[in-house]
């Protein structure tokens, strides 16, 4: 099992990571995880941990590991909103079919307010893409 250990672990954390170095090459043979940097996603930011200098592998691999991380996060973006396109579907059939009088009062001011604020931010966004002359992004 040790042998197929990668040489680095990245613990997500919230806007990034905290970037070990696997060791198992070691007088007890145990896994030892040593933390070599700190990783924003947001920024691109490596900061070394402590006074470590990193190695040209080091931030080749970290580089590496930061753009499938934010390709990945760009991908459950776009999940996470399809996901709502059919929860509100999902909505919609529940509020026409099986709510009760009292489960759409107890949500419909704040259902009608969200979709009422989303509705005035996906106008304006279109009318800006109209004005500057731009095509609609395209659907996949």
């Amino acid at each position: 099992m040790a042998g197929d250990l990668p040489e680095y672990y990245f613990r997500i954390r919230e806007n990034g990571a905290a970037v070990f170095r696997v060791d198992t090459e070691n007088r007890q043979r145990r896994i030892e995880m040593d933390q070599i940097a700190l990783v924003n996603v947001k920024n691109g930011e490596i900061k070394p941990h402590g006074d470590r200098a990193l190695s040209e592998a080091d931030l080749t691999e970290i580089r590496r590991w930061l753009e499938r991380r934010v390709a990945l996060l760009a991908l459950r973006d776009i999940d996470d909103i399809h996901r709502t396109v059919d929860h509100l579907n999902l909505t919609t059939q529940w509020a026409q079919s099986k709510a009760s009088e009292a489960q759409l009062e107890e949500v419909t001011d704040t259902l009608l307010l969200a979709m009422h604020d989303l509705r005035t931010v996906l106008v304006r966004k279109k009318a800006e893409w109209l004005m500057k002359g731009q095509p609609e992004p395209e659907d996949d």
